[in-house]
């Protein structure tokens, strides 16, 4: 039989230096994490969409800038629910519920815009029960 350890001393997988290192970047991570949750970050407190709350107001826009992506425009006014499964929010227009556009967003808190009229600019979706049905990807506030 070969002794391939050469005479060496086999090496412990984690070393005493290893830990340290380990634990000193824990602590770093856990203190960075704690300070940004309690000064909010580098916005203050904000919405996934970099509302502030109590900022909604007439005449603020939120969202993407992308108007050649969110080319579908609607206006109206915002009320919560969907259609049988179809969208979280909906306008409310003249002409009534055959005029309603559902909506839904991944990056606009539309919960925010609760009874406001609106302009939303998105992406219209397949549906199978609402007549309109749209991904909101910019909100005006009229």
């Amino acid at each position: 039989m070969h002794d391939f350890g050469n005479g060496q001393k086999a090496t412990a997988m984690f070393s005493p230096r290893l830990f340290i290192l380990f634990l000193v970047v824990a602590l770093l991570g856990v203190g960075t994490g704690y300070l940004l949750a309690k000064t909010g970050g580098a916005g203050g407190l904000r919405g996934g969409d970099g509302t502030k709350s109590g900022s909604v107001s007439k005449g603020k826009v939120f969202g993407s800038d992308d108007l050649k992506t969110y080319k579908d425009v609607a206006e109206g006014v915002m009320k919560e629910g969907g259609i049988e499964g179809e969208g979280a929010f909906h306008l409310e227009r003249p002409g009534g519920v055959s005029q309603n556009v559902y909506l839904t967003s991944s990056t606009i808190d539309l919960s925010k815009f609760i009874n406001k009229k609106v302009k939303v600019w998105g992406q219209t979706q397949d549906a199978e029960k609402a007549g309109w049905l749209m991904d909101v990807g910019r909100l005006g506030v009229l």
